[in-house]
């Protein structure tokens, strides 16, 4: 009678895992290879690193890339998105990120199957927990909205 034979595969290596997920990613992997590529030829990598690092050289090195009105505009925008970035909550963004990704997708489902509800089944969306919740949400937000655009209109002299 044959004799069992004991087989025991050799663990997979760091390396050959890594060989896998490259084979698996080349596509990916080949875009972001163009991508890096024309961020360095016009010094937007370099420029990137600066702003992560925040030292010194870093208003020359913007100057240097961006030139004329638009870009300054598009310089002082970036300076106000980077403040609201900072004066964020993380946690606070990571719920509401989450919250409008499963909100895009329902739109989208609802896109896809040309779902267009009539008043009536609007006003019984209305009812559900769900809707609440968001509507909540979305008065929160215009609430602050509004009490931060009231506080400066009353710190510029204006009550109109």
């Amino acid at each position: 009678m044959a004799k069992a034979i004991q087989y025991t595969p050799a663990p997979i290596q760091p390396g050959q895992r890594l060989d896998a997920a490259t084979q698996q990613a080349e596509p990916a992997l080949q875009e972001a290879l163009v991508l890096l590529t024309e961020l360095h030829e016009r010094g937007g990598l370099e420029l990137g690193i600066k702003l992560l690092r925040g030292g010194e050289g870093l208003t020359a090195a913007a100057l240097e890339k961006v030139t004329g009105e638009t870009s300054t505009n598009l310089l002082r925008n970036l300076v106000e998105v980077g403040k609201l970035a900072g004066a964020v909550d993380p946690r606070e963004l990571e719920i509401l990120m989450t919250a409008v990704g499963g909100g895009v997708k329902e739109a989208a489902r609802n896109v896809e199957l040309g779902r267009r509800p009539s008043l009536p089944e609007t006003l019984k969306l209305l009812g559900d927990p769900d809707v609440q919740l968001a509507l909540g949400a979305a008065l929160g937000l215009l609430k602050g909205v509004g009490a931060s655009l009231r506080e400066q209109r009353e710190q510029q002299g204006r009550t109109d």
